[in-house]
């Protein structure tokens, strides 16, 4: 079992990370219960897990009570925040109460913004069961749904009281979504630890292929990076949490372009853009071709989109800088971009022309 903890003064908390901890979670979340009801918000596709929590609630002596939701990112809307706000104040949950949040990053965001606004305020827990719910989404606090203008415009910063993490409930992830979780693991490495990016590049296939020891040692890792940066900078308001987006204003554009659909996961956006964000660097001189050229096979290598070609995206560089112009990053009218140095050497730029981003996308292949 690794426990990492996020320090944030009186709003820190524990991610517990361990091998068949959804099994026995009960004795973590009992001291959370307060002999109430506690109700789990999830979706369709975690039904087999939501089964196996509820049963060892049961065997605890704890009630619960289940909201199931469909899957997919058009569950982050106005309209599915009014459903799940209703139906968790029919259920009477009070400020102090906990709502479980099991199943991937939409369900995260949803419930802990639900959360965050419920009687102004109550408390969640994250019961991460994707990839990258496990290693980005769930830790942190950003809570956000999506409207037509873009993703996670309308949000807030709400912290989980606690985050339980089991790497064996990856084992009934679609590898495609395990492929996109993969992004954001390779993510940690590209900001600011080219060591991790060389475990990555020598284990990530085998994370891939269910080798279990790497898939605890990535989630820890990954978990303890992000928990650090958010320790530093809980807000994104001076500069250093902003790095955790590296890849996610170009890959949100290409998101948009798809209208947040599946025909482009989070995850491959995500890939697609760190590889845009290293290319557009290499272009500008800012970093080594080969470091590009490095990040573009690795994405490749394991099956994850390295381009707009691979993202199945065709949009002139005018619509998706367009679609940038939406992020929710824009200050005093300029838009902050992730750009990298080198592998591990990532860094924010305030002053990037955006007629260089729309002709460096417009020079992609198709």
């Amino acid at each position: 079992m690794t426990t990492v903890r996020v320090g944030l003064g009186e709003r820190s908390y524990d991610v517990v990370v361990e091998a068949g901890l959804l099994a026995r979670a009960a004795s973590a979340l009992a001291p959370l219960a307060r002999g109430r009801v506690m109700p789990i918000v999830t979706d369709e596709n975690v039904l087999p897990h939501l089964a196996a929590l509820r049963a060892n609630l049961a065997a605890a002596g704890i009630a619960s009570e289940a909201i199931v939701l469909p899957p997919g990112e058009s569950t982050k809307s106005w309209a599915m925040l009014e459903q799940l706000s209703d139906r968790l104040l029919d259920l009477g949950v009070e400020r102090g109460d906990h709502v479980i949040a099991l199943g991937g990053g939409v369900i995260g965001d949803l419930v802990g913004f639900a959360c965050s606004i419920l009687k102004r305020g109550c408390g969640f827990v994250q019961v991460p069961t994707t990839l990258l719910a496990q290693v980005d989404s769930s830790v942190g606090g950003k809570t956000a749904i999506n409207t037509r203008a873009g993703k996670n415009l309308i949000g807030a910063f709400h912290q989980p009281a606690l985050v339980l993490i089991d790497p064996i409930v990856l084992e009934t992830l679609p590898p495609r979504q395990l492929r996109a979780g993969y992004a954001e693991v390779v993510k940690y490495g590209l900001i600011d630890d080219a060591d991790f990016f060389a475990w990555c590049e020598a284990n990530g296939a085998a994370l891939l292929a269910g080798d279990l020891r790497s898939r605890e040692y990535a989630i820890a890792y990954s978990v303890a990076a992000k928990a650090r940066i958010v320790a530093e900078d809980e807000r994104e308001t001076r500069g250093r949490r902003a790095l955790l987006n590296l890849g996610h204003t170009f890959g949100h554009a290409l998101e948009a372009e798809t209208g947040f659909s599946d025909r482009l996961f989070h995850g491959e956006g995500v890939a697609a853009g760190m590889a845009l964000a290293y290319g557009f660097s290499a272009a500008q001189g800012i970093a080594p071709r080969a470091a590009a050229a490095r990040v573009a096979a690795h994405l490749r290598a394991v099956g994850l989109p390295d381009g707009l070609a691979a993202a199945g995206i065709s949009a002139s560089g005018k619509t998706l800088v367009g679609h940038m112009l939406h992020d929710k990053k824009m200050d005093a009218g300029t838009l902050p971009f992730l750009l990298a140095r080198d592998i591990g050497e990532s860094y924010v730029d305030k002053v990037v022309d955006l007629g260089a981003v729309e002709a460096f996308l417009d020079a992609q292949p198709r």
